[in-house]
């Protein structure tokens, strides 16, 4: 039986992560901006936020990508120059590590003694189970940065058509309301389902990202409209 896992972990991530950001804060915000009753100040504050945030967000997952790539080689240096400078430290801690997963240290000797043959291996070893840091792809930073900063693009500007489609912000706001209420949902739900998760899990994931987005814009329609109703 061909065993089920995801591919693309990270690609989806990014792309998790950016769309969530996306639909929610900038779907906040024109809520927010909805209780001045200005179209013309809310399309631009929703574009200026929707552009500026994309930016960040890829700007955001690239740098977090290369600081991934700048640990892994400082801590691979380190790892070659344990393995040439202290080998029975080394050792012992391949030992450890094998004998973590129940073998006791006479049956784990031989393939010790193998893997020690080969210190590339050895030190990939170490990496891998010691450390436990995956070696970044070599065009994870930029592909990182574009799936997350188009993510979020691609969230933030399904609320806010139904603004370019009806002059009246109410009309307008209702509609987004209703747009994003079922796509909350849906991305809630297949999220869920992409990472492996049950029915169940699926549905709740779907009630826990509306939860979110429906609290964002309520707090934000609230803090907009009791500064506008205020003496302020």
């Amino acid at each position: 039986m061909k065993e089920k896992h995801a591919k693309n972990h990270q690609n989806l991530h990014d792309f998790v992560l950016g769309f969530a950001d996306g639909l929610t804060v900038p779907f906040a915000l024109t809520v927010g901006l909805s209780g001045l009753g200005a179209r013309k100040l809310l399309i631009i504050g929703g574009l200026a936020e929707l552009f500026s945030g994309s930016l960040s967000m890829g700007l955001g997952a690239y740098l977090a990508a290369i600081t991934d790539r700048q640990q892994y080689q400082t801590e691979l240096r380190r790892e070659l120059d344990e393995v040439e400078e202290i080998p029975e430290q080394e050792v012992e801690e391949v030992y450890d590590i094998l004998c973590s997963y129940g073998p006791d240290r006479q049956t784990a000797k031989p393939y010790l003694e193998a893997l020690c043959k080969n210190k590339r291996q050895w030190v990939r070893f170490m990496m891998d189970l010691e450390l436990k840091i995956d070696q970044p792809r070599g065009r994870d930073a930029f592909w990182s940065g574009v799936t997350m900063g188009m993510a979020y693009l691609f969230g933030g500007i399904l609320p806010m058509v139904p603004y370019f489609a009806f002059t009246n912000v109410y009309h307008a706001l209702y509609t987004s309301i209703g747009v994003t209420f079922v796509i909350l949902v849906l991305f809630g739900y297949l999220k869920a389902s992409l990472f492996g998760a049950t029915a169940l899990q699926s549905f709740i994931s779907a009630v826990y990202t509306l939860a979110i987005g429906a609290a964002a814009a309520g707090a934000s329609y609230g803090i907009v409209y009791g500064i506008n109703h205020s003496s302020i």
